[in-house]
């Protein structure tokens, strides 16, 4: 190889790991444009599909990113500062909460020239100015004692240690009713995970949102973070035991739920998929077509 043709080589090489790295950099997450990529938080939605009918343009998509690696999705609503869902895939796990880490914000929500990683709240309070006009920040619910902070991706349906840290997002909770978050939200979370644990034989995936309403918490006299007026979930799993008990198989492959969150009347109603899409269609701001899971978790056989 001569000299002139050895620098060819190795100029089209270093134009081959540029071109690399900014395509790279294009599907790095954060807030994104959609989430049709493995790096953008695809794997986390059934068939790579998020709930759709959603009227909103206002809405952020954030792939939820944490040391580098795409946790889940995430659509959060900047001007009420909480999340509209986020969906995951459940991991099986022995439901113990890892409470002893720092709670994070979402970067690129502030600049979009930010880390493509959640980061942990700055020690200075005041540096929390910089990013509290596109979401919520630890003041907010610092003096709030009738409300619990909410993970609607919850710590305890991940298993591994960093997929669990990555839940202490601020973009991936509201606030709750500390009864509802104490009794019935936390127990319907237990019942699902011991469920998935125990019957769903493939990979599950879930779904938890939120519709809003007029109570907001406040701060300085400003309107700070929306309170759902409910929650609501719903799963999907596909392969599933065949052989569960009738009073569990019915609910595969795919059940949904929904509860008032407040002191009282608070009860999680399990239901079918098309009966909380048509509960939730009368509570939100969606078209005729809202759809929370792909073909409604029927598989294409």
């Amino acid at each position: 190889m001569t000299p002139t043709s050895a620098n060819r080589v190795v100029s089209l090489a270093a134009i081959m790991i540029v071109l690399t790295s900014v395509v790279l950099q294009g599907v790095q997450a954060g807030v994104v444009s959609d989430f049709n990529h493995a790096e953008r938080c695809k794997d986390s939605l059934y068939m790579g599909t998020p709930p759709r009918g959603y009227l909103s343009n206002a809405f952020k998509k954030i792939c939820q990113r944490y040391e580098d690696k795409p946790r889940y999705a995430t659509v959060y609503d900047p001007r009420r500062h909480i999340p509209i869902y986020s969906a995951y895939t459940f991991k099986k796990s022995d439901g113990e909460k890892k409470v002893d880490f720092p709670w994070m914000f979402e970067p690129q929500l502030a600049s979009e020239k930010s880390s493509s990683n959640m980061e942990p709240f700055p020690q200075s309070t005041s540096m929390h100015m910089n990013f509290e006009d596109t979401q919520a920040v630890l003041e907010d619910y610092a003096d709030v004692v009738q409300y619990e902070r909410g993970q609607l991706n919850p710590d305890e349906h991940q298993a591994d240690p960093m997929d669990k840290v990555s839940t202490y997002s601020l973009t991936n909770v509201v606030p709750q009713i500390r009864e509802f978050n104490l009794g019935p939200w936390a127990e319907h979370q237990d019942i699902i995970r011991k469920r998935l644990n125990n019957y769903c034989r493939g990979k599950a995936f879930v779904v938890t949102g939120v519709t809003t309403s007029g109570h907001t918490i406040r701060r300085s006299n400003m309107d700070r973070v929306a309170v759902p007026e409910y929650m609501w979930s719903a799963y999907c799993c596909t392969e599933f035991d065949q052989n569960a008990p009738y009073f569990v198989r019915y609910k595969f492959p795919v059940f949904g739920a929904y509860g008032l969150n407040d002191r009282v009347n608070n009860q999680m109603v399990e239901v079918p998929l098309k009966n909380l899409e048509k509960f939730l269609k009368g509570r939100m701001a969606v078209d005729k077509n809202f759809q929370i899971f792909y073909n409604d978790c029927v598989p294409d056989n």
